[in-house]
């Protein structure tokens, strides 16, 4: 499995390739702004992707959504529990940078705790790890790991937003994302990769 990363919108959100360059399949993560840069790159992989997932709806990180998913030709997951906010994406953006705001994707379908998606001859995990948003999720695959806004090289994601709470935020990193490997790859949704065992030793936020 490989990893490619290109930094899109106006929060400078990190949107992800994952795929197996064996069969040529993919998925995008976090489609947070300038689509076009993501599908460039997708097609110089040459990868066709099958999902478009988003680990949280907020709008820096949906909103190339329905402009990758369109020119991919792939289906849009959120989990379910973020649906509010989803519709809230256009109005927040249009709050926080002005100017005309693109249409945001409805989704196709919901992610849930525990399901999986295939990638060729590999496969990923969903983990619901709620508490920047009620519906963040963590994608987990074979030595790495994609936090969105729940886990950051040296912090935690922020829980004084609309549907943020601290506890599960807590319960999220400390239980589950604690819970992986010392040496799986953390790729944020902000920032630069990190590892579970340096943030197990080193982030002030996590509790020993």
């Amino acid at each position: 499995m490989r990893v490619e990363r290109v930094v899109v919108g106006p929060l400078s959100c990190n949107a992800y390739i994952l795929y197996d360059s064996d069969e040529g399949v993919g998925i995008v993560i976090d489609a947070g702004g300038d689509g076009d840069k993501i599908v460039a790159l997708v097609k110089g992989l040459d990868v066709r992707i099958g999902y478009l997932i988003g680990t949280h709806a907020h709008f820096d990180h949906v909103l190339a959504a329905k402009q990758v998913r369109d020119a991919l030709g792939c289906e849009f997951l959120i989990h379910k529990d973020d649906a509010w906010l989803l519709e809230l994406a256009a109005e927040s953006a249009r709050k926080y940078i002005g100017g005309d705001v693109p249409e945001i994707a409805d989704p196709d379908g919901y992610l849930y705790d525990g399901c999986t998606l295939k990638l060729g001859k590999h496969s990923v995990k969903v983990l619901h790890t709620p508490g920047h948003t009620p519906g963040s999720v963590s994608i987990v695959g074979d030595g790495f790991v994609f936090t969105g806004d729940t886990l950051f090289a040296g912090t935690v994601g922020r829980t004084d937003l609309p549907g943020g709470n601290a506890m599960q935020m807590a319960e999220s990193v400390s239980k589950k994302l604690m819970s992986l490997p010392d040496d799986y790859v953390v790729y944020p949704g902000h920032g630069r990769p990190t590892t579970i065992g340096v943030e197990r030793r080193s982030n002030p936020f996590i509790k020993h």
